[in-house]
């Protein structure tokens, strides 16, 4: 018999299931791999790593992620401690399983910052370095916070500037540059919650070698309007970043139309990457968690196909 626990838990898995098949349909599902395997969608698809697997060793994350169905894996600093026979293991492991680190975070500063940007470039030469160790092509960086004796158009323009010197020495390393904005409910301080603001300063920037990471979980709670925008900016993004509202979850547990969104990609001709950044539903303190998110993520990556493809 079952207790109270293990009932609600058995409930929760079962809606969880229920949802996802609603959202593509169990036939759907069970073509889209063929479906991505003939080259199906332009866009490529990435695990953001922080949100799955916590708490085993890197190698056996990335093991997780490609029996997930995923050959990307975006990092958020992960490797800020590792020694040298860290990225030689690391790195040796990523190329047994055909995977590749296509972005990372961590640099701290803000390009936000009008009096920052040495500083900027400063922190970002040896991380370019430790970028080059990883083979990790694309750099993500953030506005910052707030800075209360600027104003807005001096941190506007000061993105605009800092950019531009970032984008020229990561160049010199054959990195690329993508900025990414936060909503202001996740962090009020922040300076970029808007993402119209972050298209507007990349067409003043106009630099090939910087594009926008178009998060539609943040973007959802700061403003909405999701497809419009994409549709308009496009060619300057980059990365897009699915989690569903409320809650951080896979697509179709909240209010996002994700099969549009995936639909307005391929409209688009968008060749970006998809990156997964959702916290599957479930107990965390369930022993059979790396399963569950295993699951989650290779039924969220064939819904977007089967979405991606369906008129």
């Amino acid at each position: 018999m079952l207790n109270r626990r293990d009932f609600s838990r058995s409930l929760a898995g079962a809606a969880a299931a229920s949802t996802l098949v609603r959202f593509a349909g169990a036939d759907a599902l069970k073509a889209a791999p063929q479906a991505a395997a003939a080259g199906a969608v332009p866009f490529r698809f990435s695990v953001m790593l922080w949100t799955v697997f916590a708490g085993i060793p890197f190698d056996q994350r990335l093991e997780k992620v490609s029996e997930a169905g995923y050959k990307n894996v975006e990092l958020t600093g992960e490797f800020g401690r590792w020694a040298d026979d860290d990225f030689t293991k690391f790195n040796a492991k990523k190329h047994e399983l055909g995977i590749t680190f296509d972005a990372t975070s961590g640099v701290r500063t803000g390009v936000a910052d009008p009096s920052a940007g040495d500083k900027l470039i400063e922190e970002m030469k040896p991380f370019l370095d430790t970028m080059g160790r990883l083979e990790c092509p694309t750099l993500i960086l953030l506005s910052g916070n707030k800075i209360p004796d600027s104003t807005p158009d001096a941190q506007h323009n000061a993105c605009i500037d800092n950019l531009g010197r970032a984008a020229e020495l990561a160049a010199t390393h054959k990195i690329s540059i993508i900025l990414e904005n936060i909503d202001p409910i996740e962090n009020p301080r922040y300076y970029l919650t808007s993402v119209a603001e972050g298209f507007q300063i990349l067409r003043k920037l106009n630099n090939p070698n910087v594009k926008f990471l178009y998060d539609f979980y943040h973007e959802q709670i700061a403003e909405g309007f999701l497809i419009d925008k994409l549709q308009k900016n496009a060619d300057i993004t980059g990365v897009v970043h699915i989690a569903d509202v409320p809650g951080r979850h896979e697509p179709g547990t909240g209010e996002i139309n994700f099969a549009n969104i995936y639909r307005a990609l391929i409209t688009a001709n968008w060749t970006g990457t998809v990156a997964m950044e959702f916290r599957p539903t479930g107990d965390p303190k369930d022993p059979n968690r790396a399963a569950r998110e295993i699951e989650a993520l290779r039924i969220a990556r064939e819904q977007a196909i089967q979405a991606a493809t369906t008129k």
